[in-house]
């Protein structure tokens, strides 16, 4: 299980909370947008001081659910049927408000595990969590331990030999650095000689990685990436002047830059480079036949509203898909 930051130093965090994810509808607590007695709830106020986004930090989240649909949950392989569970993983650690832990430090809550409560709701399957590292996610789907991997995993067109996806939110990526840094990245040359810190096997690492090899075919100084595990290293590497930047999920730099006020965006992309719009999806080994299921529980929350409640949940409502797609394009292949 990979570290976790304390709920005490999370709870801090989010509620710092502002712009960032402030939403004009007050928390409806039947649609477990609202605080709840004993939760641990943090608020957020809007622009112009209205009510914002309540989040509850709690063990206990009341999250959106949605009706069994039972011509779909016919579609799920007979032994998960049998089963009677879906196994669900993630990486799991300070990354609000995407996968972090709950006030009892046990708890994984956020957008991630709410959007696979509501797949498996309709599916009508037991929703089981498991929290490892990234690397992980993937040793588990290939052995098939896990079912169904849901933690912020990008499309590449590399992956899809191995997995399919069923897509559920806009993946966008972000540079964060200390305010005041006054550098901004709109390119692969403005990293070039940069000490810039990625997640180990993640799409931002790949992309750097294009940036800094065409950096380098075109005589520029090639990027220092640095590989992190989790947010505490990182973000003391940041403020540490050790890093120039971090390159990461732009919900959660997004927010930790709104949160903090230490530091700021400096550069948003596609996950999946300029050729295509990068998209996160459900991830599960390529051929077992929980796919087309997966995908068409998502596309009944996504009609049914559901969908809708859970991303305003979470103040990503921007991140939000029209419709979840079957292995759309991805991230392209790496240059050789």
């Amino acid at each position: 299980m990979p570290p976790r930051r304390s709920s005490r130093a999370v709870t801090a965090a989010l509620l710092g909370l502002v712009s960032v994810l402030s939403l004009t509808a007050c928390g409806n607590p039947a649609d477990g947008t609202g605080p709840e007695p004993g939760g641990g709830a943090a608020s957020a106020a809007g622009a112009g001081g209205g009510k914002g986004l309540q989040i509850n930090l709690g063990p206990d989240q009341k999250r959106v659910s949605t009706p069994e649909v039972a011509s779909i949950a016919a579609l799920v392989p007979a032994e998960i049927r049998a089963r009677g569970t879906l196994e669900v993983t993630n990486s799991a650690g300070s990354v609000p408000p995407l996968t972090f832990y709950a006030t009892d430090d046990r708890t994984v809550i956020g957008v991630e595990p709410d959007i696979a409560s509501l797949v498996a709701d309709v599916l009508g399957l037991k929703l089981r969590y498991h929290p490892v590292d990234w690397a992980n996610i993937f040793v588990g789907l290939d052995s098939g331990k896990y079912d169904l991997g849901l933690s912020n995993i990008t499309v590449t067109e590399e992956r899809k030999e191995k997995y399919d996806f069923a897509t559920y939110r806009l993946d966008n990526i972000a540079f964060e650095a200390k305010k005041g840094s006054g550098w901004k990245v709109r390119g692969p040359r403005d990293v070039a000689g940069r000490t810039i810190g990625v997640g180990s096997g993640t799409n931002q690492e790949k992309l750097l990685v294009d940036w800094s090899k065409a950096n380098v075919a075109k005589g520029l100084k090639p990027t220092d990436i640095k590989i992190y595990q989790n947010s505490s290293d990182y973000y003391l590497a940041l403020g540490s002047g050790r890093l120039d930047a971090y390159f990461g999920p732009n919900p959660v730099a997004a927010y930790h830059a709104a949160s903090t006020g230490q530091t700021e965006i400096i550069g948003t992309f596609s996950g999946a480079g300029d050729a295509v719009q990068g998209e996160i999806a459900a991830t599960a080994k390529k051929g077992n036949g929980l796919i087309r299921p997966v995908q068409e529980a998502l596309n009944t929350v996504i009609e049914n509203g559901a969908y809708g409640k859970v991303l305003a949940r979470w103040g990503l409502t921007d991140e939000a898909v029209p419709s979840s797609e079957l292995n759309p394009p991805g991230l392209p292949r790496s240059a050789s």
